[in-house]
């Protein structure tokens, strides 16, 4: 039976796991790798600051829900502003609380209507 991954792992694509795949075979040197993808340090430097990231927001404890912990993996990998990224989760948060709203009226008249019928 295969265990469920921890969050973080999942949250990464294949050129992620590719790319932390090779870093550890290069013991974590940056300089191999720079030499390996044939790229600045910069770029790679960014590349792994991204990762980093994006491995932080899809372990934040501080996530409301899944929804908002996706968002901000969307953000860390540069998919979606983080403007963009507010308002999406502004949005997500009123049409909960309207769901939950709504769940509670109707379970007020349905309580309502079992008082009607015992009259």
């Amino acid at each position: 039976m295969k265990e469920s991954q921890p969050l973080w792992l999942e949250a990464l694509d294949e050129d992620d796991l590719q790319f932390l795949k090779r870093f550890v075979l290069s013991s974590g040197s940056l300089k191999a790798l720079c030499d390996e993808y044939g790229v600045s340090y910069p770029t790679l430097r960014a590349r792994l600051d991204r990762l980093i990231a994006k491995v932080q927001a899809a372990d934040d404890p501080k996530a409301a829900d899944s929804f908002q912990r996706k968002l901000q993996v969307l953000v860390a990998d540069g998919k979606v502003s983080a403007g963009l990224a507010r308002e999406l989760w502004k949005a997500h948060r009123a049409a909960t609380d309207e769901g939950r709203k709504g769940d509670e009226g109707r379970k007020g008249d349905e309580g309502r209507k079992g008082d009607e019928g015992r009259k």
